[in-house]
Formats: structure tokens, C-alpha cells, sequence
């Protein structure tokens, strides 16, 4: 299982989990934004995709495919895949095309054949629609969800709901949402920052008031 404080030590210095002031999607003011789409090496991308891996096999869902959603879900598949052969388990990927390809092999799909039981991955949940939109194409192509891997849950409660975006995305898949860190753990990973005392109150404030832990 992927040590917690270790994972966040590394989204921090890749700049993927950053402390401030960020006007989400939603429009809440957030002391902390997650942006997987900053980790830029091979390097990093190695070590992301074993932790992935690692969550997925540890998690004891069975999947026949990775599927990363476009766009930010494409290289985590990929590098997962990766991390997953060097553990011996061959598995395909695929993903999707934002458009339809009109000429070539056309279509929306790209990769291995989108069949049996399918193990989507992305970053980080805030409205699902990525996930969502991939997940119909999926059972289009009579498939199985057989569960989502995220980096971070947000446990956040948004206006007008009474769950969380990964509670809701796990009752309408039914099926599971394993996340490799949970707002907690940044709390936690904080928590043993001295000189992030700022950023911990700021979190401890946001989390009370938004989240469900």
C-alpha cells in the first residue's frame, strides 16, 4: 500500500498539490488546488504510475483494461500499465478522443478493444463529467466498470448534494472509487510542516466547512 506522506511529499514537489488562494470550477475559494497535469517527466511519471498500480492491485478489483479518460487519464493509464507489466500483470489501455475521428479508423475510442471488465483512472474528482462521459462510452461498447482509481479524494460536499462527488460517482457505477490520498492525509501531511502552519489552518477551516471526513 502507497505510504500517504510519501505520495503527498511527491505531489508537492512536483507541484501537482499546491497551497494558496484558487478559485475552483464551483466557485468556492480553496486554500489548496490539485492539478495532475504538472507532473512532466518520466521520472515522476514511473513513480505515479507505480503508485496507481499499487492502489489498483491492493484494492483486490479484478480488470481486464485500464481506461484513462481524456485527456489527464491517458498518460496515468499508460504509466500505470507500465508499472502494472513490472509486476507481471499484462493488461490493456485505451481511452477516448475529446471528437470523434471522421477519417482513419475513426471513432472515439483508441487502444485496445474496450471489452470485459474495464478499471478507469483519473487525477481527481470535482464534477465526475470526464469520468461520467467516459463510463457511458464504456457500457456502450458492453463493458464492465469494474471501478475508478483516483490520486486524491476531496471528500468535498457540493451545493445541493449530501454526498461527496466520490460517493456519488460509486452509487451511480456501482461500483468501487479507490483514491491513493484523501484530504485527510493532507491535513496530516501538513501537520508535520512547521513551516506550513498557515496553509494547515486554512485547510483545517475549508475542510470543516466543506468536506466530509
Amino acid at each position: 500500500m502507497t505510504d500517504k506522506k510519501q505520495f503527498i511529499d511527491f505531489l508537492v514537489k512536483q507541484n501537482v498539490l499546491k497551497f494558496g488562494r484558487f478559485t475552483l470550477n464551483s466557485g468556492r475559494v480553496s486554500p489548496y488546488f490539485f492539478n495532475l497535469g504538472s507532473v512532466a517527466s518520466g521520472a515522476a511519471y514511473t513513480e505515479l504510475g507505480a503508485a496507481y498500480a499499487e492502489a489498483a492491485l491492493h484494492s483486490g478489483v479484478e480488470f481486464d483494461l485500464l481506461f484513462g479518460p481524456a485527456y489527464k487519464g491517458i498518460p496515468i493509464a499508460v504509466a500505470t500499465a507500465m508499472a502494472l507489466a513490472q509486476r507481471g500483470v499484462n493488461v490493456g489501455v485505451a481511452y477516448n478522443r475529446k471528437e470523434a475521428k471522421d477519417h482513419g479508423e475513426g471513432g472515439l475510442l483508441v487502444g485496445a478493444p474496450v471489452s470485459g471488465r474495464v478499471l478507469m483512472l483519473d487525477d481527481v474528482l470535482t464534477s465526475g463529467k470526464a469520468i461520467r462521459g467516459a463510463a457511458n462510452l464504456i457500457q456502450s461498447e458492453d463493458a464492465e466498470i469494474a471501478g475508478v482509481v483516483i490520486a486524491m479524494d476531496r471528500a468535498e460536499v457540493m451545493a445541493g448534494s449530501d454526498e461527496t462527488a466520490v460517493s456519488e460517482l460509486r452509487n451511480e457505477l456501482a461500483a468501487p472509487v479507490i483514491s491513493i490520498a484523501h484530504v485527510s492525509d493532507v491535513l496530516a501531511y501538513l501537520s508535520q510542516q512547521p513551516a506550513q502552519s498557515e496553509a494547515l489552518d486554512a485547510m483545517q477551516v475549508y475542510v470543516e466547512e466543506h468536506c466530509a471526513l
